[in-house]
């Protein structure tokens, strides 16, 4: 089974390093390593040429785009793996057995995607945990309460994405709740919850930088649950915003 993953880059020079060795550190081989730069002007291509030469399964391109979802579906239609997943500049994934356990949970039983929990950690003391999402097995009634898998753990298969198409570019913050909503709701798949930590993440990400993002990510998340067609929009974007606070005390 091959597996793609995915990182989209801009200016990430100071933490690609680490987010890529994570990746080519991986215990498991069959590893599909795509790179997606945004025309970075700092020293991002510089890392990625350098891990370029010594590792044959990196593929990458450096153009400008129209974001990171953009970069993201250029990096999708890259992908020739089996299953694809993401690991974004800022995160890495939290020990080098991660591919190795989320293949064998592919190869176990007949799943659509595969999910786990997520460590948001400090920017420049990574062992130091700031929130903890810790996700739960998935069932259809789940999305009528806010909740959704932590996207950065989420591994789908190829073919998902060709039957649903890519993150909708209409939205700056919440493509990836909107992606969700689309895939989950549909009643014939079926997601696997693994519980272990999949992803660590650097604070500071776009949805959380400032009071401005938040209120554009709730304004994208009312209308991802809108364009979805899940019952009660208020309640459950109220909901989503309210499932996080424990996220803060569970450590």
């Amino acid at each position: 089974m091959k597996i793609s993953i995915i990182t989209a880059t801009y200016n990430s020079a100071k933490t690609l390093e680490a987010c890529m060795d994570s990746v080519l550190q991986q215990s498991y081989k069959d590893i599909e390593y795509i790179i997606i730069d945004g025309n970075s002007k700092d020293d991002t291509l510089q890392v990625i040429k350098s891990k370029a030469e010594k590792h044959a399964n990196i593929i990458y391109v450096s153009e400008p785009d129209k974001g990171i979802y953009d970069a993201l579906n250029k990096g999708i239609a890259k992908a020739t793996g089996d299953v694809v997943g993401f690991v974004h500049s800022d995160d890495f994934l939290a020990d080098t057995t991660i591919v190795s356990q989320i293949a064998e949970a592919f190869k176990a039983e007949v799943v659509d995607g595969i999910f786990g929990n997520l460590h948001y950690v400090q920017f420049n003391d990574t062992d130091k945990i700031v929130r903890n999402w810790v996700s739960q097995p998935f069932y259809p009634k789940l999305l009528n309460r806010g909740w959704m898998p932590a996207h950065p753990t989420l591994f789908l298969k190829r073919e998902v994405y060709q039957t649903y198409g890519h993150f909708n570019l209409e939205y700056k913050i919440a493509a990836d709740y909107d992606f969700i909503l689309r895939v989950f709701r549909q009643e014939h798949h079926t997601f696997k919850y693994l519980p272990l930590t999949i992803t660590k993440m650097r604070v500071g990400g776009a949805s959380n930088r400032s009071l401005k993002n938040l209120i554009q990510k709730t304004k994208e998340d009312f209308r991802a649950v809108t364009t979805n067609k899940i019952s009660f929009p208020l309640s459950v974007v109220l909901q989503k915003n309210l499932s996080k606070i424990p996220q803060w005390f569970s450590k």
